[in-house]
């Protein structure tokens, strides 16, 4: 039986613009075909398990040429496959969405088309420019600037200059110049606001402001790359003061998350919402031990225990799961206190109504150990490598404790090379490290001899900063293990 073709807009390159039905659709495909113009945060959503095939088409380049790209979504759906056909902006504006269609209707292959929003729009308002306004024009109009190779533009720019609205021109980096004199030769004030949106809506967003005639030297100047989209109108003239994008704190600043992948989201959301260019590297992955006769053996006799400690979210997975396994569920725990080594930790308890009852003030494992109250035997679940500083405190102050592995942390990432180049370019790159093990992943992915003196470490608690120093990284410590005091750090300006 066929299967189904959905086409995607991607939104212009904020993975915040993705549309929630875009989402839903990706989450659910088995293969995913996608361009060279969708966001990378966008395509680290495609699930692990799906099929991702490449097609990216770039100016004068078309690796994958289009009639091929059509067969590939037809084969996909004969096989069976849920298919999602992801699109950079929206698939129906100048997006080749129809053509893509036209070969599965004629095969009786399913389809849906989910609009994403263009940047015809998105860019200009990233940039400042609203692309309406009563006191400037009273109509807009998106035009291809593509140019087909030899041939001159089929643009009728007579009849663009007397709408006297604002003009949008997507594809047009190349033909700046000829889109430019066709407009001023058609009659159009040489004075005109203009202005070129090079990246919009991502963080390495420039916006070239010019009067019409000096826009093609302007752009010239500034190195202008594809994707750009090209604006002319008095709308313009408002982006110095509706300028939004450029002021947030964190723009032109890279920032790699090295959480685990599935605790890595929230911060870089975090971050991009402050303007950051975000790398999600999580370049540690926590796998329980299972079996885990060690974990048996200690919950068939946790009524032995005072204390039951945990020192990640991971650990507290690991004890739900558990639970879930053998049929029990908190009420497992009622006759024992609950330490978590630190708020993260505290909030994946509370994530199935169970309350810390301890949390040190310090978010670190010593402290943990230090200051956790007496009463009874304590059962420390955690990965391989603890941290040795909490069961010598707890044997300094002749605390009995069980210290139990379930899970295993392993180092492993395969984009490495991208991420030693980046380290090691000319620009400093903030690097979060939120435990000494994603400092540790991180090294073993880039490799121990990179060069890390030109990025800063950005370090939840004194054991992170420690092992970040032990690796050579220049290191700056959040005021508290948090991710609050992590973005607060990185806002003071490091």
């Amino acid at each position: 039986m066929p299967g189904k073709v959905t086409l995607v807009g991607a939104g212009p390159g904020d993975p915040g613009l993705l549309t929630r039905k875009g989402l839903e659709a990706l989450q659910t495909a088995q293969v995913v075909v996608y361009d060279r113009l969708v966001s990378p945060a966008i395509l680290a959503l495609i699930p692990e398990a799906a099929e991702g095939i490449n097609v990216g088409k770039q100016a004068a380049r078309h690796p994958v040429p289009q009639e091929q790209i059509n067969q590939i979504l037809l084969d996909k759906a004969l096989e069976g496959k849920n298919v999602v056909r992801l699109k950079g902006g929206d698939p129906f504006l100048f997006g080749r969405g129809g053509e893509e269609l036209e070969l599965l209707a004629a095969h009786g292959v399913a389809f849906e088309e989910v609009p994403g929003i263009t940047s015809a729009i998105a860019a200009p308002a990233y940039g400042g420019i609203p692309v309406t306004h009563r006191d400037c024009c009273s109509s807009l109009h998106i035009v291809t600037g593509h140019q087909r190779l030899g041939k001159e533009l089929d643009i009728d720019f007579t009849a663009l200059v007397r709408t006297r609205g604002t003009l949008v021109f997507l594809m047009g980096v190349s033909a700046l110049e000829a889109i430019c004199t066709g407009l001023l030769a058609a009659g159009m004030d040489p004075a005109t606001p203009a202005a070129v949106v090079e990246r919009g809506t991502t963080p390495a967003q420039r916006r070239i402001d010019a009067p019409l005639a000096e826009l093609p030297r302007r752009a010239a100047e500034a190195a202008v790359e594809s994707p750009a989209v090209i604006v002319v109108g008095a709308v313009c003239a408002l982006a110095q003061q509706f300028d939004w994008f450029d002021r947030l704190p964190l723009k032109g600043r890279t920032v790699v998350v090295t959480r685990p992948r599935e605790r890595s989201g929230t911060l870089a959301a975090r971050l991009r919402k402050l303007g950051a260019e975000v790398w999600e590297y999580p370049c540690i992955a926590t796998h329980p031990l299972e079996p885990c006769p060690a974990l048996d053996q200690v919950m068939e006799r946790l009524g032995e225990y005072g204390w039951l400690a945990l020192t990640s979210p991971a650990g507290v997975e690991v004890l739900w799961r558990w639970l879930a396994g053998h049929g029990r569920d908190a009420r497992a725990l009622g006759g024992v206190g609950l330490a978590a080594i630190g708020p993260g930790t505290a909030q994946a308890l509370a994530g199935h109504g169970l309350k810390a009852d301890y949390v040190p003030a310090v978010y670190d494992a010593a402290h943990l150990g230090a200051g956790l109250p007496a009463g009874g035997r304590v059962l420390i679940l955690r990965a391989e490598e603890g941290s040795p500083a909490l069961t010598a405190a707890l044997g300094e102050r002749n605390i009995a404790y069980d210290d139990v592995a379930t899970y295993r942390t392993v180092y492993d990432n395969p984009r490495s090379q991208a991420l030693r180049a980046l380290v090691e370019g000319e620009e400093t790159t903030l690097v979060t490290f939120t435990s000494a093990s994603t400092v540790k992943g991180f090294v073993s992915s880039v490799g121990a001899d990179a060069d890390f003196s030109r990025m800063v470490g950005l370090c939840i608690g004194a054991q992170t900063a420690a092992e970040a120093q032990r690796q050579g990284i220049p290191v700056k410590t959040a005021k508290a293990a948090t991710l609050d005091a992590l973005v607060e750090l990185m806002m003071e300006g490091v």
